[in-house]
């Protein structure tokens, strides 16, 4: 029997939250090995405050799951961000309660924005194709300097610039509501092309990691090079 949990508009009784939220994140995306623009809890409840974010407990009150709303271009565009899940709470169908509940609130608030999301996970991109994302370029995306500047605290964010912003290590999907597939199409596409998804997201990494490897080799002369999970590795922690 799937565990049932209580999935909220997040408000100003749930601040004492906010630096638990903030370190999950962190943790979480250092196990992944994964980049993640940070946010300090003063952000997390500000979001709270605003309305702007959905806070996940389980019947007994306890902590397990987060995400929230940002604005991007005048509210032209809407992202749904930080999306995290407790570890004892994770593999159980949470992140999908908690990305359709936040979607709601997106469109809700801001009925004519495009909703978009970065993610370097094949589980969140199905998360997003239930909901009726489709996969995007960058250049589909807001061009808001601001929220460029939030993936400075990423540990792509070199890759990203190497890139002049068109591409990274991350997936780029969107949901436009004046121009969009219903979610039973993007669904469908994504059950029937998740293989190609898969393959696609581990060659653009690779791609993107390609020239550390060059690097390495230069500075080791003629020694074996290290891995490609080595050099991310490397490029992550260290």
């Amino acid at each position: 029997m799937e565990q049932e949990f209580k999935i909220l508009i997040a408000d100003e009784s749930h601040q004492d939250f906010a630096q638990i939220i903030c370190d999950e994140m962190e943790s979480s995306a250092k196990a992944r090995g994964t980049g993640i623009a940070k946010r300090s809890p003063d952000y997390i409840k500000q979001k709270m405050r605003e309305g702007k974010a959905v806070i996940a407990f389980t019947q007994d009150n306890i902590w397990a799951g987060f995400c929230y709303i940002e604005t991007w271009s005048h509210g032209e565009y809407v992202a749904n961000s930080g999306l995290i899940v407790a570890p004892p709470f994770r593999k159980g169908g949470l992140a999908k309660q908690i990305k359709k509940k936040i979607f709601n609130l997106s469109r809700k608030l801001f009925p004519e924005a495009k909703v978009f999301g970065l993610t370097t996970g094949l589980a969140v991109m199905k998360i997003n194709s239930d909901l009726g994302y489709e996969p995007v370029t960058y250049s589909e995306l807001t061009q808001d300097e601001a929220f460029w500047a939030g993936c400075k605290s990423c540990v792509n964010y070199d890759i990203l610039m190497s890139k002049e912003r068109k591409n990274c290590m991350c997936t780029a999907m969107l949901y436009d509501p004046k121009d969009h597939y219903e979610p039973e199409e993007t669904k469908e596409d994504f059950k029937k092309h998740r293989k190609l998804y898969e393959r696609f997201m581990k060659i653009k990494q690779w791609k993107m990691l390609a020239p550390f490897m060059k690097k390495e080799k230069e500075a080791n002369g003629n020694a074996k090079p290290k891995s490609l999970m080595q050099i991310f590795f490397s490029q992550v922690f260290f």
